[in-house]
């Protein structure tokens, strides 16, 4: 059977009527405030003009953005545009056109994170979120996701070195390649994960990201609750869970202003009062916000898995996928408003 000379047109418009969420992101998106930048990095890399013209930055990265929405690796992603009409519509590109291989995508990222441009592109699209009137308000809550990564099959002995900061002597160069040595296991509710955390702090009005940071699954919520604190937040509330309380903590948070609605935990000697258990259910209904990121972020990409060696490149990616939920919350908002 022949394709009509339309049919390609009345798909798209079948799209459109089932409500596709990448539509809304190229109507609330901004992408060309990020071309300057990104063309910097380009700028850098490129030592002469021979060869084949380069892809434009901005497709290039609103490519990492489609990887980071639905957890694609790099040869996934590449047969997804290829397959995918609404890839293609989104990235801008007609069934012609040539589309970047997987190794292209890899270097871009690499490249990307070398730049430091992660975090200067979170930055400019919360500038974005603001300009739009989006302002972090009704204060700010503190929270922290177990990101899996790649199990290693390690001996207990090779366990035990890389927990020392040592490196086993017949890991040769290759092999050190497929090792991460910088993620770690932590055991949770009776489960055992082996990757890294992301620590969010989002404002309670609007449920955007506005700062992160990624450490390793064993180290301890707290250990980033400080550098996490959202100075721009119109109100001085902070809510967190019960492993961010603690003497230290209370005082800085005084010392700097914050009313802190911390939840308590009781003990075996000292058990919650009947008032410190209402006071924890009614801080709960705010501090439950929180996890709705982290739901959307799994119910998008299928799980909590990034496909990586080393915390450099899941800093990248983490952030990659927390910049990428802001950019979705932003089109669903304004598509509620509408």
């Amino acid at each position: 059977m022949l394709n009509g000379f339309f049919d390609i047109e009345f798909r798209l418009e079948e799209l459109n009527k089932a409500g596709d969420p990448l539509t809304k992101l190229n109507e609330v998106v901004e992408w060309e405030s990020f071309r300057e930048e990104l063309e910097t990095m380009r700028d850098e890399e490129r030592k002469s003009n021979a060869g084949r013209k380069p892809f434009d930055a901005v497709v290039m990265f609103k490519i990492l953005v489609l990887q980071s929405l639905y957890n694609l690796g790099d040869d996934s992603i590449e047969y997804q545009i290829r397959d995918r009409i609404s890839f293609m519509r989104f990235l801008g590109l007609s069934l012609g056109d040539r589309v970047p291989d997987a190794k292209t995508i890899w270097l871009y990222r690499e490249n990307l994170g070398k730049a430091g441009l992660v975090d200067k592109m979170f930055a400019k699209f919360d500038w974005q979120l603001r300009a739009k009137g989006y302002t972090a308000k009704r204060g700010q809550i503190i929270d922290a996701s177990i990101i899996s990564a790649p199990r290693q099959r390690n001996t207990r002995e090779e366990n035990s070195m890389i927990k020392d900061g040592e490196v086993p002597e017949d890991w040769n160069t290759a092999k050190l390649r497929q090792k991460d040595t910088d993620a770690k296991w932590v055991k949770k509710d009776g489960h055992n994960y082996f990757g890294y955390k992301n620590h969010i702090c989002i404002d309670a009005k609007h449920k955007f990201i506005r700062k992160y940071a990624v450490t390793d699954a064993a180290a301890h919520d707290s250990n980033v609750f400080e550098e996490l604190l959202d100075k721009k937040n119109t109100s001085r509330d902070v809510y967190a869970d019960s492993a961010y309380r603690s003497d230290e903590k209370l005082k800085m948070l005084d010392k700097k202003g914050y009313r802190e609605h911390i939840q308590r935990k009781g003990c075996r000697n000292k058990p919650l009062t009947e008032w410190e258990k209402q006071g924890n259910h009614t801080r709960s209904k705010i501090r439950s916000r929180v996890e709705h990121i982290f739901g959307v972020q799994a119910q998008m990409a299928g799980d909590l898995i990034i496909r990586c060696i080393g915390k450099v490149r899941a800093e990248i990616k983490i952030g990659l996928r927390n910049l990428a939920y802001n950019m979705f919350r932003l089109g669903t908002l304004e598509a509620m408003a509408r």
